[in-house]
């Protein structure tokens, strides 16, 4: 079993916004695979279909970790097919960095998950919104703009191709292949 979580904020205020990235691109994959609507599970909407489970948290960012951990803990994943994807403003917009484990960088959805499920050693999909010009919290929580907004379509199917990677390979080769993408 294998678990990917897009991290975002629920609400119509959120939607469409830079740091609601994890969602969009989780939303994509369940349209393309024809998922349909999720049920409500682990604080999260839900989906299952051949060995993974597709969730995007409706704790708010900052308390992703409550969802992550009830979905790894009841089906005893391992850490390793775990893949968190969300916003990351070190990354240009659009870029995509998978990684296997490291620290949080600052962002507190992953601080909650990291945190709640006692490792670093946790894969992740990173999703560039590029620097904030100025107050980083109205950047993150912004609405994407119009060169953002037609980029989009690129950028998520980047990332579904970036997570089909990871299921398919190893780690370390789909970091090879991801990474070196010209995403």
């Amino acid at each position: 079993m294998k678990l990917i979580a897009g991290l975002g904020n629920p609400g119509t205020e959120y939607a469409f916004t830079r740091h609601n990235t994890g969602w969009l691109c989780v939303d994509h994959i369940i349209v393309n695979k024809n998922l349909g609507s999720p049920q409500t599970k682990f604080h999260s909407e839900f989906w299952k279909s051949d060995g993974v489970i597709y969730i995007k948290p409706l704790t708010f960012m900052n308390s992703s970790g409550i969802a992550v951990s009830e979905a790894v803990n009841f089906y005893k994943i391992e850490l390793s097919d775990v893949l968190i994807i969300y916003d990351d403003m070190a990354l240009p917009f659009g870029k995509l960095r998978l990684r296997a484990n490291g620290s949080a960088g600052g962002h507190n959805g992953l601080i909650s998950i990291l945190g709640a499920l006692g490792s670093l050693d946790v894969p992740r999909l990173r999703v560039g919104i590029g620097k904030a010009p100025g107050e980083m919290i109205n950047y993150v929580l912004g609405h994407f703009n119009e060169d953002e907004r037609k980029q989009l379509p690129d950028i998520v199917d980047n990332v579904e191709r970036a997570v089909n990677t990871w299921l398919d390979k190893d780690i370390q080769r789909a970091m090879t292949l991801v990474n070196a993408s010209r995403n």
